[in-house]
Order: structure tokens, then sequence, then C-alpha cells
């Protein structure tokens, strides 16, 4: 079995390049991805989202750190810097993950972070005035969910 430090690392590593092929061949078959706007995705949905993000990216910058593991579970800290194509507003997410491996790849793998912070950068005024209500929150899960499944439907 790989160790699983070294997945997280080699996950990380490919994110920064821009190499979602490679993300998507540490996910296991089985895996599972939750975070605060796409919520609960299978492994094929979390497959393309990779690739849907990175492929519409211009300016992503991800750093990664901390990286942690043991036989079955694992945490990393890492930061996002890009520019969000809706408003052309730059946005720095910073993000702590947790995962749960299988088989030597990631099986459970959970994205937290302030989804009120990032609506602040991401949408200006309004994010800064209604980012915090269940309302905008749940246009902003929508929104990207339904992106998410147009790119899947190509």
């Amino acid at each position: 079995m790989q160790n699983n430090v070294d997945v997280i690392n080699a996950f990380y590593s490919a994110f920064r390049d821009k190499n979602f092929k490679l993300m998507q061949s540490l996910y296991h078959d089985g895996a599972t991805f939750t975070d605060p706007v796409f919520g609960n995705l299978s492994a094929t949905q979390v497959k393309a989202m990779w690739e849907m993000l990175l492929s519409s990216s211009k300016d992503l910058r991800i750093e990664f750190s901390n990286a942690a593991a043991d036989s079955t579970k694992g945490s990393c800290h890492w930061e996002a810097w890009y520019t969000f194509s809706k408003t052309n507003r730059p946005v720095h997410n910073i993000i702590d993950a947790s995962f749960e491996f299988s088989d030597g790849k990631i099986f459970k793998h959970t994205d937290k972070f302030d989804l009120w912070r990032w609506s602040r950068q991401a949408l200006g005024l309004s994010g800064v005035l209604l980012g915090w209500t269940a309302g905008v929150q749940n246009k902003i899960r929508t929104t990207a969910r339904a992106r998410l499944d147009s790119f899947i439907a190509r």
C-alpha cells in the first residue's frame, strides 16, 4: 500500500501543476467528496469537478502544507488564489482538507472553508451584505452544481 502522506502530496502537487488526470487517478472508484460549495459528490462527480475547475482556471495558484496521515486517515491545509470568473474579483480561499483512504487511494475527501469569507471576496458587496444568509449560500451551491452537471453532460 502506498504511503498516504505521499498520496496527499501527489494530489496537491498535481493540483498545483493543473494535472487533473493525476488528481483523478488518486481517487478510489467508490470515493466521495464534500465541501461547502458543491456539497456531496460521488467519485465520478469529484473527478469531473477538478477537471472543470482546472480547465477553466486562468490564474490559479495553489499552496499546501501540513500533510499528515496514518494508515486510514489524513489531513492537509491548502490555499488557493484565483480570479472568480463571474465577477472578475480576486479570491484567496483557505481550506482544511481531511481524508480517509482505502487501497492506497482517497476514499473520502472533505474540504472545509468559510463560505461567507469566500462570498465576500468572490461576490463583492452582495457577498459582504448577504453572503452569510442561507439564500445566498444556497444560490452559490445551486449555481456550482448546475455548472458541474452541465460539464458532466458534455
